[in-house]
């Protein structure tokens, strides 16, 4: 019996030697895997976007500037029409009655003036001779002079009444589209003022504007390039669109800033030679922010975000992990813009950097690339700069860059 002790006690002292040497056998952990790449180095432009609405450049509400009845009406709903293009007939009889009169009182007037001059010609004659006196002939010439402005009254009444005839003829003031008719022949319309029945209206098509508001950073931006003497070129797509299609250029900036906004009114100017942008869309625009610059990308996820500073893993030569302050610009097609803290040439971490515990780790380096994804068939990201190193700027317009 107590040889069988022996033996039991012996095999449990074996059993704990073994174990003890196995784990001293194992040695540390090896290091852990990540892929890691060199940024991707290219030349973009930074664009702010905005929301906004189209405009026309000229609205007309199209009236009679006499009243009357409306005879006939000469184009059709929503046909695009020339500046001068007879567009609603007034019946002209009234105004063809008025003119006639004022002819007939030019007439008068005209006969009076030749009376006048005579009875004054004649009464100078007389003067001469001592035959009337010459209070006689200052009566003579005041009729004479009253009759000529009598004259020039009836003049202008009988262009008054020309125009009168003329605004029967209800034309086209701008070239556009019009509207449909708001009064069909046989209607009675008031017209000669702004309250006067609105017939038709009638917008402009090309170009079109585009208006949107921007924060008083955005406004110093636009100045300064101005003042530089670089233009602001903009994109513009329409909600159902996933490319910004629509170029143009930025041409207005309100005079004052709404104080109770922080807001400026800013406005494009946009060709539309097919008429297919229609006053009231709504649509993004972006707006060249910036020149072109060479950046640095990597992705968006290899940025570790601290309390107060955004990081990336950088991986030396010996595998030494090391956590670099960067500052970050704008997404582009999911990567992100490095503005500072990094180089060409550091070996960046973009997989597996959740496996890194502290720095000075050592790791096992795999080599991978980065490359872009272009969203050209869906709707752009336009994530602004994250908020530990955005601007005031960005609390108006989402700051995104594409290759240039």
């Amino acid at each position: 019996m107590r040889r069988l002790k022996i033996v039991a006690v012996s095999a449990m002292i074996a059993a704990a030697l073994y174990g003890c040497a196995k784990t001293e056998a194992a040695g540390p952990p090896p290091p852990a895997p990540v892929t890691v790449a060199n940024p991707l180095s290219e030349r973009i432009v930074d664009w702010d976007d905005f929301t906004g609405r189209f405009e026309a450049t000229q609205t007309v509400d199209v009236r009679a500037r006499v009243g009357g009845y409306v005879q006939s009406v000469h184009f059709r709903d929503g046909d695009f029409v020339r500046r001068g293009q007879l567009l609603f007939t007034l019946d002209p009889r009234p105004a063809q009655a008025l003119v006639a009169a004022a002819r007939a009182s030019l007439a008068q007037a005209q006969a009076q003036v030749s009376l006048a001059r005579t009875n004054l010609t004649r009464s100078e004659g007389l003067l001469a001779s001592q035959a009337v006196s010459q209070s006689e002939v200052d009566t003579n010439r005041g009729a004479l002079l009253t009759a000529e402005a009598t004259l020039a009254s009836a003049n202008a009444n009988l262009r008054a009444r020309q125009l009168d005839l003329e605004f029967t003829r209800v034309t086209a003031p701008v070239s556009g589209r019009v509207s449909d008719r708001r009064s069909d022949p046989g209607n009675l319309v008031a017209g000669g003022s702004s309250a006067a029945d609105v017939l038709t209206t009638i917008v402009s098509s090309a170009p079109i504007y585009f208006v949107f508001d921007g924060s008083e950073a955005t406004l110093l931006k636009y100045q300064r390039q101005a003042r530089a003497g670089a233009s602001a070129p903009v994109r513009i797509r329409l909600q159902d669109e996933a490319e910004f299609g629509h170029v143009g250029t930025l041409d207005f900036t309100d005079n004052a800033i709404d104080a109770s906004s922080g807001t400026i009114r800013l406005r494009a100017v946009v060709p539309n030679g097919d008429g297919f942008l229609k006053p009231g869309m709504f649509g993004q625009i972006r707006v060249a922010g910036a020149g072109a610059y060479d950046a640095l990308l990597i992705p968006d996820a290899a940025v570790s975000a601290g309390a107060d500073q955004r990081t990336v893993s950088v991986v030396a030569a010996d595998g030494t992990v090391t956590p670099r302050p960067v500052v970050l610009g704008p997404l582009v097609d999911g990567l992100r813009v490095i503005r500072s803290g990094i180089t060409a040439q550091d070996r960046v971490i973009i997989n597996g950097g959740s496996r890194v515990q502290q720095p000075g780790q050592k790791v096992k380096a795999n080599p991978g690339r980065i490359t872009r994804t272009p969203t050209a068939n869906a709707a752009p990201v336009t994530t602004s700069v994250p908020a530990a190193t955005a601007t005031s700027a960005s609390a108006l317009s989402g700051s995104v860059a594409i290759g240039d």
